[in-house]
């Protein structure tokens, strides 16, 4: 299928590994010109081997985002679709919620939801103008259902779909759409990090290996009992941004096996 995507332009946040890795890719081989933006800061040279361009951007910090946006428009040129793939959790288990500290979640709602604001801000206004393009939030099946391992990430997540549809309304008038993916199971650096926090709060004879831990849940948790992909992510992401999909706004679309199924 051709999505009719050669030649345009789109940024993803978080882009140097992981979902947003794939994502980029994904656009890439769909003939678009990608820009990265991560905190990481070897971003230009991950960018650079699959001839992408990329820039360490710490998308926290509102000042420098507006400021690498401006920059961005005039060196690459106008983005048409801008895809928020950025995203950490807490590093701790949080069952129940009170083991935390309420000092854990101020990164974890700056990366996940104000990192998203910072950058739909930057972006909003220049969309709007030209009449086109598409905004896309990753978040995750844990800002539906509330999950208890995380408290401060899945809080985040469902505040940052809520704000997705806010944005959504906004600029549904100037025909640009916003939509979010929740992903499930998939097996990245922050999933691991997890069952990491998990584990290391266990006995010495009740600890399990991620692969055992992860299985588990996979197979009781999901109904199609396998787990999900980056290029999953990313396949769903290229449709949202093309033509294909120009009446979807505003939505809330899981790539996560069955688990959360709304009716």
């Amino acid at each position: 299928m051709d999505l009719q995507l050669t030649g345009q332009r789109a940024l993803v946040v978080g882009g140097a590994s992981g979902i947003g890795l794939a994502i980029a890719k994904a656009f890439a081989k769909e003939g678009c010109r990608v820009l990265i933006w991560d905190r990481n800061p070897n971003t230009p040279a991950i960018a650079a081997e699959l001839s992408l361009t990329g820039q360490a951007v710490d998308i926290t910090d509102y000042e420098l985002v507006k400021t690498t946006a401006a920059a961005a428009a005039e060196s690459f040129g106008p983005i048409d679709h801008v895809i928020y793939a950025a995203g950490l959790g807490s590093g701790k288990f949080g069952f129940p919620f009170w083991k935390l500290d309420p000092s854990d979640w101020d990164r974890v709602l700056r990366v996940n939801l104000l990192g998203a604001v910072n950058t739909a801000h930057a972006f909003a206004p220049g969309l709007a103008e030209r009449g086109r393009g598409s905004f896309l939030f990753i978040s995750s099946v844990a800002g539906q259902i509330g999950s208890q391992t995380d408290p401060p990430y899945s809080a985040a997540k469902a505040a940052l779909i809520n704000f997705a549809i806010a944005a959504a309304k906004d600029l549904a008038p100037h025909n640009v759409r916003v939509n979010t993916i929740c992903p499930g199971m998939i097996q990245t650096p922050l999933n691991r990090s997890v069952w990491q926090a998990w584990n290391d709060q266990r006995p010495e004879a009740a600890k399990r290996t991620y692969e055992s831990w992860a299985g588990e849940k996979v197979s009781t948790v999901i109904p199609l009992k396998r787990w999900q992909t980056p290029e999953d992510v990313a396949a769903y992401a290229v449709f949202l941004a093309s033509a294909q999909a120009q009446n979807i706004t505003g939505q809330t679309l899981n790539v996560d096996g069955g688990w959360v199924m709304h009716w």
